[in-house]
């Protein structure tokens, strides 16, 4: 055990070979500390050489006399003979071993090393050796007094007190009789010996690496000891390492360090065979280099600590103890659906945890593979979870079938920068690349991806945006002479980047899936920057906006199935065919999710006045209500941005039900933003002709969505059949129909005596019209209806184009509703000789729309059918369109079916839902 045995106790008093008691004086006038044992069958004296020097430090004594100061520290590890005879004991090595590692927050707590100490006891395991951290909290606590000591501030005395304390009551909760006496009185020792310490280092106002390292492994020395205790006390064979003996590491120029197998095992050997043991409770993050110098492991350097171990014993296993329950196939605060990986390959896991995934460090993964030894991360916090298991993969189940997705994971780099160096004067001409990142090199930055085209005309990399400023300025610097003369065009920097990285190792065996992984994107109407795959596959990273990247992560980890396509829903219009709708997705919403993998959030409804927001999404079962409850003031604008801003669903759909042109005017803007539009509105598809080619043209050039199925036949496949019909190569001659459900009611029930005022009345009535009946009488909507279908079929007709032949009488266009329901009747003599004529031929009255596309024209009129013609024999509210072309030309092809109604219009609009979230990747 670590104890640095010089103490100072004022400002009078240095340290000197006198204030040493354990050690003689060196006659270099070097200062020596002791590394007092414990147990002393376990520990060794260490030295330390050079941590820090002060030469000709003044200080002011306490009667005002300056005295001159130098001191002289080193460390070096004292009396180590690795030849030294003795009674040797062989290390066992092999699969009767299992390591185990248990980070700060497993040990952070007294119950927490309780329940460690549990788990190591149940495990079946022949020998087990297991790593610990510092108690959660500690190594920042002690990084945080070197700081303090450094700066000169004297909080770092009772910030030591702390650390003494938590250790101090936790050994009182685990520990008793003479293993407290003993823990304490070393912990006692340790504390002032640190005091000591640093207090020499408040002197100096400055610390040496190495002599921080020495400083901050104290928390895992004292954790380790806390743990062999508590084992011991269950009365199984256990002793603690201190690792700094075993565990030797060079230091590399990247703030890295490389084991040094060879030394660390037989160093291993040498301390077996003095404390051979079942169990081994082990010292993680601290090592030591090969002139037997303290130093750490650095970041995660625990579970390096882990994987060494595991690979000097040959271990059957490495397991990772956390507080999560495996790796995720994605960042779980990203994506709330990502789900745990139960198997990854080496090199998967390399992957992921190069690209920020919470995995594991790459290196942690160096040693393990040598010898094909797993590393299972698990939860300490829920035994239950089996966790996932990093390991050489099987490719093949029995059969010789792929078992596993070819994609595993995903994982974002955020706050990046995009540089590009072009310059036709690059092609062809060697060392240009060893120029660029030379000259990044001397910067001393990190280049996380790097993407060239095969014309050489152009190299970009991305860097961390802190160091992006850097970069650019060595690099105009390196290259000014070839930007001056135009061999280089430009060095440009492209701010607010973030990397995606798609991880599988089976991607190389796969095909198809980087067209899945871009289609995923542009259907998410995510711009890719720049784009990076070696040939080894195991990874295609992109580099997209950093405002778009969880939208990003959110589309492909959609796309491949590993969570539910997910839609972020704003309902616009909860009227009669907004309210029905909303009712509609509350019903099917669960069976949606279970059956179809497909979730949708609607994330805000909006009225003319008021609105409903959720950060979440809206409770449909009581959506009425809340509009009452937590009503805002209605402001589309503000409702839009709300919608489409939740990063974490990928895909933003806006429902327009209502019958509002302003509304309809705001379509073109969202498709631009990659906003889909799902409507049953038909304003905008039958207002000017010049803004529907702007928004059918914007349409085509995006992966961004328009459907508008309920605009002509409510729930009929009527422009989805007029699609399908084009598409496969059909030319239309002639589109015909009875478009109008209230005027079919009307006029399929103007029959004998009836009046057409007493048919008009019962329609409005039954709710089959308008609250004006002037509406549906004028014929403007079927109008609207037959030029949409016009335009559909390639006629650039405008409304006012279309003859539309009105049901109102001219006298009674400007009198109010009431007013022209109580004077129709006077009319009715006129409506009665009309049926009359038709009778008399043996005919019927219809009210249709036509679509005449041999003359390019339309028109909306009366018009008389045989009594055998599919048009005749409608019932009720059913609407009927009959397309003539060149395939079905003796015999249209006829769509029949309810064309009225709330619901039925309201299941249209909930269609072209499903085929939106069928198109962006759910299940078909």
């Amino acid at each position: 055990m670590a104890a640095f045995s010089a103490t100072i106790s004022d400002s009078s008093r240095f340290l000197s070979s006198t204030s040493l008691p354990h050690d003689a004086a060196a006659p270099n006038g070097k200062i020596f500390a002791s590394l007092s044992p414990f147990p002393s069958s376990q520990c060794r004296s260490f030295a330390l050489p050079k941590l820090f020097r002060f030469s000709s430090l003044s200080n002011v004594s306490r009667w005002g006399r300056r005295k001159s100061l130098n001191i002289y520290v080193q460390a070096s590890v004292s009396d180590i003979s690795v030849e030294k005879s003795m009674d040797k004991v062989n290390l066992p090595k092999g699969d009767m071993w299992a390591v185990h590692k248990f980070g700060g927050t497993c040990v952070g707590t007294s119950q927490r090393i309780k329940n460690v100490a549990d788990i190591i006891i149940s495990d079946d395991s022949e020998r087990k050796l297991v790593v610990v951290s510092a108690m959660s909290k500690v190594t920042d606590m002690m990084y945080d007094l070197i700081n303090k000591a450094q700066s000169r501030d004297d909080s770092y005395v009772s910030a030591l007190d702390a650390v003494l304390d938590k250790h101090q009551s936790t050994a009182l909760d685990l520990l008793d009789g003479d293993d407290l006496a003993t823990f304490l009185s070393q912990l006692h020792h340790d504390v002032s010996n640190l005091k000591a310490m640093l207090r020499a280092i408040y002197i100096a106002g400055h610390v040496t690496e190495s002599f921080s390292d020495f400083v901050v492994g104290h928390g895992e020395l004292w954790s380790a000891q806390m743990l062999s205790y508590v084992v011991r006390k269950n009365g199984l064979d256990c002793k603690w390492m201190d690792t700094r003996e075993v565990l030797i590491v060079n230091p590399t120029s990247s703030n890295q360090v490389d084991p040094d197998f060879l030394e660390s095992e037989r160093r291993l050997e040498k301390w077996f065979s003095q404390n051979p043991s079942k169990i081994i409770i082990a010292t993680g993050f601290i090592a030591s280099t090969p002139e037997n110098i303290p130093t750490t492991l650095k970041r995660d350097g625990s579970d390096f600590s882990a994987a060494i171990m595991g690979a000097l014993f040959r271990a059957r296993q490495v397991t990772i103890w956390t507080d999560v329950d495996g790796v995720y196939s994605a960042d779980p605060r990203k994506v709330s659906e990502a789900v745990i990986i139960t198997t990854l390959s080496y090199q998967e896991a390399w992957e992921m945890s190069y690209f920020g995934a919470n995995v594991l460090h790459p290196r942690t993964i160096i040693p393990v593979m040598r010898y094909d030894i797993p590393i299972v991360i698990r939860n300490i916090f829920n035994l239950s979870a089996t966790g996932t298991t990093i390991c050489r993969p099987a490719t093949e189940d029995e059969d010789g079938q792929r078992v596993e997705s070819p994609v595993k994971g995903f994982a974002t780099i955020d706050n990046l920068a995009l540089v590009n160096v072009e310059g036709t004067g690059m092609a062809g001409v060697p060392g240009t690349a060893s120029a660029i990142f030379g000259a990044v090199k001397d910067v001393g930055a990190n280049v996380i991806m790097i993407s060239q085209a095969s014309s050489e005309h152009s190299v970009c990399f991305a860097v961390p945006e802190k160091e992006v400023k850097a970069v650019a300025e060595a690099l105009q610097s390196r290259f000014r002479q070839a930007l001056d003369a135009g061999r280089l065009s430009q060095v440009a920097v492209i701010h607010n980047c973030s990397i995606l990285a798609t991880v599988g190792q089976k991607m190389a065996s796969t095909p198809g899936v980087s067209a899945t992984l871009f289609n995923a994107l542009a259907k998410a109407n995510i711009n890719i920057r720049a784009i990076a795959q070696g040939c080894s596959e195991y990874n295609i990273t992109v580099v997209v906006k950093r405002e778009d990247c969880i939208r990003a992560l959110r589309a492909v980890h959609s796309r491949f199935y590993l969570s539910r396509t997910t839609i972020a829903m704003g309902i616009i219009g909860p009227g009669l065919i907004g309210g029905t709708l909303l009712d509609q997705l509350r019903d099917q919403a669960a069976v949606l999710k279970e059956e179809f993998n497909i979730d949708l959030r609607v994330m805000g409804i909006t009225g003319s006045s008021k609105m409903l927001l959720s950060e979440v999404g809206i409770d449909l079962s009581r959506w009425r209500e809340l509009l009452k409850e937590k009503r805002q003031v209605a402001d589309l604008e503000k409702f839009t941005q709300h919608v489409h801003g939740n990063h974490f669903i990928p895909n933003t759909v806006l429902v327009d039900c209502t019958a509002d042109s302003n509304v309809a005017s705001c379509y073109h803007d969202w498709l631009r933003k990659g906003i889909h539009v799902i409507t049953p509105n038909k304003k905008a598809n039958s207002g000017p002709l010049d803004k529907y080619l702007k928004l059918r043209a914007l349409q085509r050039q995006s992966y961004t969505h328009y459907f508008y199925e309920a605009t002509v036949g409510a729930g009929l496949p009527i422009i989805s059949t007029l699609r399908g019909l084009l598409e496969t190569g059909d030319k239309i001659l002639r589109i015909e129909g009875i478009f109008s459900g209230t005027l079919s009611y009307i006029f399929n029930n103007f029959t004998g005596t009836r009046t057409f005022s007493e048919v008009v009345a019962e329609a409005k009535e039954a709710g089959y019209t308008e609250p004006d009946p002037r509406d549906d009488l004028s014929g403007t909507d079927v109008a609207r209806k037959v030029i949409i279908l016009a335009r559909e079929s390639g006629l650039k007709l405008e409304l006012s184009d279309i003859p539309v032949r009105s049901l109102v009488p001219e006298p009674l266009a400007t009198a109010s509703a009431e007013e022209f329901m109580k004077q129709l009747p006077q009319f009715d003599k006129d409506f009665a000789r009309e049926r009359q004529d038709a009778e008399e031929s043996g005919e019927v009255v219809r009210f249709v729309g036509m679509v005449d596309a041999v003359n390019q024209e339309g028109c909306v009129e009366l018009r008389r059918y045989k009594k055998d013609h599919p048009f005749a024999q409608l019932s009720g509210s059913d609407n009927i369109i009959a397309f003539t072309t060149t395939r079905y030309k003796q015999q249209p092809l006829i769509v029949r079916g309810p064309g009225a109604g709330a619901e039925v219009t309201a299941g249209g609009v909930f269609s072209d839902i499903l085929r939106l979230a069928s198109y962006l990747g759910a299940p078909s």
